[in-house]
């Protein structure tokens, strides 16, 4: 199968399947890959092993994120991080650019420029909110992780999934499903065969998930203090929410912040948590989570954001007022 070039603002966006997609890959003389900002462990282990399958193939290939200045620690024993680069040493212009688990062309930040200068774009992802903003979209939004979609074009591709490439994989199908808290049929397949590489999925998983510095502690203790419950919000099925200051995140990592949630969303009596962090002062990200009856996606999508149905998220400018103000008025 032929794609035929075209530049990614000339014409409609374009839904392609996975043959399509292998096409526009094997013909692309060379290949940004781009991850989404405050980058997860699904982002960065699609990014990691689709760059180390072109970089095999002698494709010219470098992947990034517009923010933070570093790669989580956790992430940093990930095969193929060698082919990272800094924003800044991203070219302009390319032949092929992809995303990979971004559902909006602002989750790229200050790289979303880049897209303007890319003779193709491919987006691939698994988000029901996601906007098609590339030129060639291949999203599966019933694929637990962007990695699963990853796993399924390498094996239309022919591509053997190595233990290099399963390390990538299972660090983004581990996260994204909550430590397979939240399966489908085929998750733990999946999982299986790439445990069968040879990867070590209790380190990966440990270092992913339950490893965090002394100061995570006081740091969880100062947020946990602002949690509040909301009992009659969400239809009267309940919110639980808590501030992440900017002062409290000193010394944080990005997996620091993020895991707050897992802790909030424990709360009984809410169907729906909240965790509201401000990134830079006055520059807020809401994660959102529910547990089986709200759609945080569609909660999400009406201040601009999006997600997963039962994990997502949106961002905010203001003060801390403001900004619970919106997730009430949101929720309702």
């Amino acid at each position: 199968m032929t794609v035929t070039a075209q530049t990614s603002t000339a014409v409609n966006p374009a839904e392609i399947d996975l043959e399509a997609a292998v096409a526009l890959l094997s013909e692309a003389t060379s290949v940004t890959v781009l991850c989404h900002v405050q980058p997860d462990a699904d982002t960065i282990g699609s990014g990691l092993a689709l760059a180390q399958v072109l970089d095999r193939m002698g494709t010219p290939v470098q992947v990034s994120f517009a923010r933070p200045d570093v790669l989580p620690e956790s992430m940093r024993t990930l095969p193929g991080v060698d082919l990272l680069v800094a924003p800044g040493d991203v070219p302009a212009e390319v032949d092929l650019l992809v995303t990979v688990d971004c559902g909006s062309r602002g989750r790229l930040g200050d790289l979303a420029d880049r897209l303007d200068g890319a003779r193709r774009t491919l987006v691939i992802d698994h988000h029901r909110s996601n906007t098609r903003f590339g030129r060639y979209n291949l999203v599966d939004d019933s694929a637990e992780a962007t990695t699963a979609v990853l796993a399924r074009l390498f094996d239309a591709w022919g591509v053997e999934i190595d233990r290099d490439l399963a390390h990538c994989l299972y660090a983004g199908l581990v996260t994204d499903t909550g430590s397979f808290r939240w399966v489908q049929p085929g998750t733990h397949e999946l999982a299986e065969r790439l445990i069968d590489t040879g990867i070590d999925s209790a380190a990966i998983t440990r270092r992913l998930l339950d490893t965090h510095p002394f100061g995570w502690l006081p740091m969880l203790s100062a947020v946990l203090g602002t949690a509040c419950l909301v009992p009659d919000a969400v239809g009267g099925r309940g919110l639980v929410y808590a501030l992440i200051r900017y002062a409290d995140t000193e010394g944080m990592g990005a997996e620091e912040i993020e895991s707050v949630i897992d802790i909030v969303r424990t709360t009984a009596q809410a169907e729906v948590a909240a965790v509201l962090k401000e990134n830079e002062p006055g520059r807020w990200s809401i994660s959102l989570r529910s547990k089986s009856t709200v759609d945080v996606s569609e909660v999400a999508a009406r201040v601009g954001g999006g997600g997963h149905r039962f994990a997502s998220g949106y961002t905010h400018e203001g003060d801390d007022e403001s900004v619970v103000a919106e997730l009430l008025g949101v929720l309702g």
